[in-house]
């Protein structure tokens, strides 16, 4: 799971950033509101923790944008502030959970964990795709009979786009959102290629093509 964390307190950010990792989480840390833009709109994150007074960009202002370009990823503030109006405009702004300074690491990773798994609508680290493959939520990999299947970037942002909207059909435009970075052209050729490599793990009865509208996992 890859984590973008933004927190101008260099020891705290290095604090965090070490239990994260011992955790087996990615963790790309930011300092000021512009570095932490930058960083999303060029890398795909599963979840963003967000520090409310930072330079350049407020943590506010930084959720606020992000959300209104359709940037859906979930967000956790974690910040001083924790008055009533900041605890509401936080959340009017698109966060997902607030963490009040200071904080308990343990108390931060139940929350992380937490959100994850609303993230796939499921109560366990594993999603059971069929008898023999499983999905493992918090470390990102595919397991067949307990063997890790590799699949590449896209192929694992695909799946787990397909794995949070089971049964749901998720359409192109939301797939190429998802999957593309933000300054690559999605191709639909590349994308049946995916699709076509993912089958061969999990079965073609697995993916269903959902004509001129998108995929869906069953």
């Amino acid at each position: 799971m890859k984590i973008l964390y933004l927190e101008d307190d260099l020891n705290l950010s290095q604090t965090v950033e070490e239990f994260l990792k011992d955790e087996g989480f990615d963790v790309l840390c930011a300092y000021d509101g512009d570095e932490a833009l930058e960083s999303i709109y060029s890398t795909r994150f599963d979840l963003f923790l967000l520090d409310v007074n930072v330079p350049k960009i407020n943590g506010f202002k930084l959720l606020q944008e992000l959300r209104d370009a359709d940037i859906s990823t979930p967000a956790i503030f974690i910040t001083s502030l924790n008055g009533i109006d900041d605890l509401s405009w936080g959340y009017e702004c698109g966060a997902d959970d607030y963490i009040k300074k200071p904080f308990v690491l343990k108390e931060m990773l139940l929350r992380i964990n937490a959100l994850l798994k609303r993230e796939y609508k499921t109560q366990e680290q594993l999603i059971k795709i069929t008898d023999e493959i499983d999905f493992n939520i918090y470390s990102n990999t595919l397991m067949k009979e307990e063997q890790k299947i590799v699949l590449n970037q896209k192929e694992l942002l695909l799946l787990k786009l397909l794995l949070k909207h089971k049964s749901e059909c998720v359409s192109f435009e939301n797939i190429y959102q998802n999957v593309w970075q933000f300054n690559e052209t999605h191709s639909y050729m590349s994308l049946r290629t995916y699709i076509k490599n993912l089958r061969k793990h999990i079965g073609k009865e697995h993916i269903l093509s959902m004509k001129n509208i998108g995929y869906k996992l069953v």
